[in-house]
């Protein structure tokens, strides 16, 4: 991988704010061409340093109002096993995020659904159906403070 230099922070920074500005004005914005951006902007792509470009939803706007976090702990953790449940929480289409975590729990999702009724659905068909799930904790969200994925570089 290249190393980023400050044209490549100041970019990115940018483009965490609004992936979409025409690359003429990420140029003006740190004085280099709108060719060099791209050029960058694709090396950075094809290099995986630029993981995506979404458009980032609001979830009760679309139906999906209740965000939970689940803690699960698993029965029992050999590296099949883990892999197992790593396949099973990314193909869950209701899991938004899924960290392997150290401590008490396995793994901590975060999940967005409609409502409780399909959290309960969720819950069921990822989590007991023959899975190797010992105990899960749910925390549900009362309000959003602040979500993001920007990084500080």
């Amino acid at each position: 991988m290249t190393p980023l230099d400050a044209f490549d922070i100041a970019i990115l920074r940018i483009l965490q704010r609004d992936a979409r500005m025409p690359q003429r004005e990420i140029g003006e914005a740190v004085n280099l061409s709108a060719p060099s951006v791209q050029r960058r902007i694709r090396r950075m792509e094809a290099e995986g340093v630029i993981a995506a470009t979404v458009a980032v939803l609001d979830p009760g706007k679309v139906g999906r109002p209740l965000t939970i976090f689940c803690q699960v702990e698993l029965v029992s953790e050999t590296p099949e096993d883990i892999d197992m449940m790593k396949c099973r929480f990314r193909d869950a289409p209701e899991v938004q995020q899924c960290f392997y975590v150290t401590g008490e729990a396995d793994f901590m999702l975060v999940v967005v659904v409609e409502s409780m009724a399909h959290y309960e659905d969720f819950t069921r068909l990822v989590l007991f159906q023959g899975s190797n799930v010992r105990k899960f904790g749910t925390f549900v969200s009362m309000d959003t403070v602040k979500t993001g994925l920007t990084l500080n570089i």
